[in-house]
């Protein structure tokens, strides 16, 4: 098949952000969750984090006091969502409270890992909240002014705000790895559930639209196991499993299985935007016939997740320091959302 190599013009470069665009009109603060994060994105940006303690109360309560001057200023706080969830919920909060007590010009949360994400409907006739929209409220209740996101689990989650949201995607990133390490190993892309078609069909576009297969996940009845039926055609090819987020890994690891086993492909490579990865998640990689994940950095890594040598770590810090500068020099993200 001949293949043309992706236009270079829709990969994001850390040129674009330039000295005469370094202006200290911004502060970056950083929470305690994914600090190596904040650091990667702060240097790409050519600034320093500003200074913040976050400190406890005997009994747990968090405290929050900002050591840079914010007056007159934008103000972007980043924090991954990831474990403990509501203490970094919470710490976010105050941090934002904090810099509109302090007479900041706007405040702009940077959310890699939105909380509550997969709590976004209430399913059927069910008593429970619509966390993700409650989430929304609070964040808008402390004055943030704007939100920068990564591959929200649901995109709809930006109409639960009434403030502007900017949900960039990784996708580009891993278009990028995928054409550099498995282009010429007969690739094609699969979907693991029929509502990740949409993203799977995308990736596949950005890859001189190879092609797509979907696994079809069914329970026949209540208390048998799951039945993976594969739709499309995956033998002796590389499959490339694409997904907004990775938590136990018990499915992905069923689903790397069946394509092997069932479907008879050669390889199956997992790319996610989110290795939330808790639970038993590193027994669930190590024993599925999955080759490799792929996640970026929205969410940092345990050493037992390294451990088992099949997941691999890419960075976002590109990607969301240029959103930062853009939005910070009132310049169009388009161009990073179309990407």
């Amino acid at each position: 098949m001949k293949t043309t190599k992706p236009n270079p013009k829709r990969v994001i470069h850390d040129k674009f952000i330039t000295e005469m665009q370094r202006q200290e009109e911004f502060v970056l603060f950083s929470g305690t969750t994914n600090t190596t994060l904040a650091k990667n994105v702060a240097a790409k940006l050519r600034t320093r984090l500003g200074s913040i303690e976050v400190s406890r109360f005997s009994d747990g309560e968090i405290r929050v006091e900002l050591g840079t001057s914010v007056r007159g200023k934008d103000v972007f706080i980043i924090q991954s969502f990831s474990a403990p969830v509501n203490d970094s919920l919470m710490e976010a909060i105050l941090i934002a409270d904090a810099a509109k007590r302090s007479s900041a010009k706007t405040i702009t949360m940077v959310a890699p890992l939105y909380p509550y994400s997969r709590q976004d409907r209430r399913p059927g006739y069910s008593r429970v909240p619509i966390s993700a929209r409650v989430v929304a409220e609070m964040f808008e209740g402390v004055g943030v002014d704007h939100m920068i996101t990564v591959d929200l689990h649901a995109t709809q989650i930006q109409g639960f705000f009434s403030i502007p949201v900017d949900n960039i995607s990784a996708s580009q990133l891993f278009c990028a790895d995928v054409w550099s390490r498995w282009i010429d190993n007969n690739p094609i892309i699969v979907s693991p559930d029929v509502g990740g078609v949409a993203r799977a069909r995308a990736l596949a576009k950005q890859l001189n639209n190879i092609d797509l297969a979907i696994i079809d996940k069914r329970r026949p009845r209540a208390n048998v196991s799951e039945v993976m039926n594969i739709i499309g055609d995956v033998k002796g090819k590389t499959c490339i499993v694409v997904d907004d987020m990775v938590d136990t890994a018990g499915t992905l690891g069923k689903a790397a299985d069946a394509l092997i086993d069932v479907g008879g492909a050669a390889h199956v490579v997992a790319y996610a935007s989110h290795g939330v990865l808790s639970g038993k998640a590193s027994d669930n990689i190590a024993k599925s016939k999955l080759d490799e994940l792929v996640v970026t950095d929205t969410v940092p890594l345990s050493t037992q997740i390294l451990s088992t040598g099949k997941v691999r770590q890419i960075s976002v810090a590109g990607i969301v320091a240029e959103t930062i500068s853009r939005i910070s020099h009132s310049q169009s993200v388009s161009e990073i959302l179309d990407a």
